[in-house]
């Protein structure tokens, strides 16, 4: 008999599943009416987490791994930056998608990592932007938008429709509503992987190196759209490279330094009077006045 299990989470190509599956770790299996490849990538007895892959003319590719070009080139571009510190795990933990060895997470002054049971309840009190957008490449704009709403959450269908249409005006993508993720840039990518965020209600928003993978000239449109959403008291918590944009929009900054927390303050305490050394070397490699303002 064919194991199957219950879609409970959508969080762009990453897909929850509830209960003991009977899956095995790193098993593929298929998702979904359209048979697509995934890969089961973590599992314990209340969930299991699997990575969906797509199908591409040279084979099945993995949706978040970046060509090794572009890999290259955002090394290039970023090479002054401290780069293994667990930025992006540590972003991973809080949205359940990597299993925390010590510590704990706390959401509303409670933990969030004691019932792995009602997980799935919590996890949709937080959204994720990845950097690699994660759209569906089979499914429109407008699908992609509305799959974990009406799927996951069980809203009804219309209203998730007009709400997705509406958000999409604001981003100025309403006219891109039916196209499909190959049709549309970078920054128009990234836009609309924040626009399905918002669908789902966040209390708060996950970032990870947005603007990593784009065009220069596609930065600002991202950079503006997240500034609104901080003007608006969306509560974020950002992992970029952008510091220029960090120092203008941030509440509070945390500099980490081999997975640990270096130093943490204001942006005007972190950029104007660094305590650490390590922070002071950092910010010495750059003379922020030779950059533009984003905003």
């Amino acid at each position: 008999m064919s194991k199957t299990g219950t879609i409970y989470g959508i969080n762009g190509p990453v897909i929850y599943l509830a209960g003991n599956t009977g899956f095995k770790m790193s098993e593929m299996v298929y998702v979904g009416k359209e048979k697509l490849v995934g890969e089961v990538i973590s599992l314990d007895k209340d969930c299991t987490t699997i990575q969906v892959y797509e199908k591409s003319p040279l084979g099945t590719i993995r949706f978040s791994k970046a060509s090794p070009w572009m890999l290259n080139k955002v090394k290039s571009l970023l090479s002054w930056v401290p780069q293994v510190v667990g930025k992006s795990t540590l972003l991973r933990c809080i949205n359940g998608l990597e299993t925390i060895q010590g510590g704990d997470i706390l959401l509303d002054g409670k933990s969030i990592t004691g019932s792995k049971k009602d997980f799935h309840l919590i996890r949709q009190k937080i959204g994720m932007v990845f950097q690699s957008y994660d759209l569906f490449p089979h499914l429109d704009i407008l699908q992609n938008l509305i799959l974990g709403p009406v799927k996951a959450q069980g809203r009804n269908k219309d209203e998730v429709i007009a709400e997705a249409e509406k958000l999409l005006d604001r981003v100025g993508l309403l006219d891109k509503r039916h196209s499909f993720a190959r049709q549309l840039s970078g920054g128009q990518k990234q836009r609309v992987a924040i626009v399905r965020s918002l669908l789902m209600h966040p209390e708060v928003i996950l970032f990870d190196e947005v603007t990593a993978s784009l065009d220069p000239e596609m930065v600002r449109e991202v950079l503006e759209l997240i500034n609104d959403l901080a003007q608006e008291g969306c509560t974020m918590l950002i992992v970029t490279h952008e510091l220029q944009f960090a120092r203008a929009i941030a509440d509070r900054i945390i500099f980490m330094d081999k997975g640990v927390i270096a130093e943490e303050g204001t942006a005007e305490e972190f950029f104007n009077h660094p305590k650490t050394q390590r922070a002071q070397e950092f910010l010495n490699v750059f003379d922020f006045s030779q950059f533009g303002v984003y905003l």
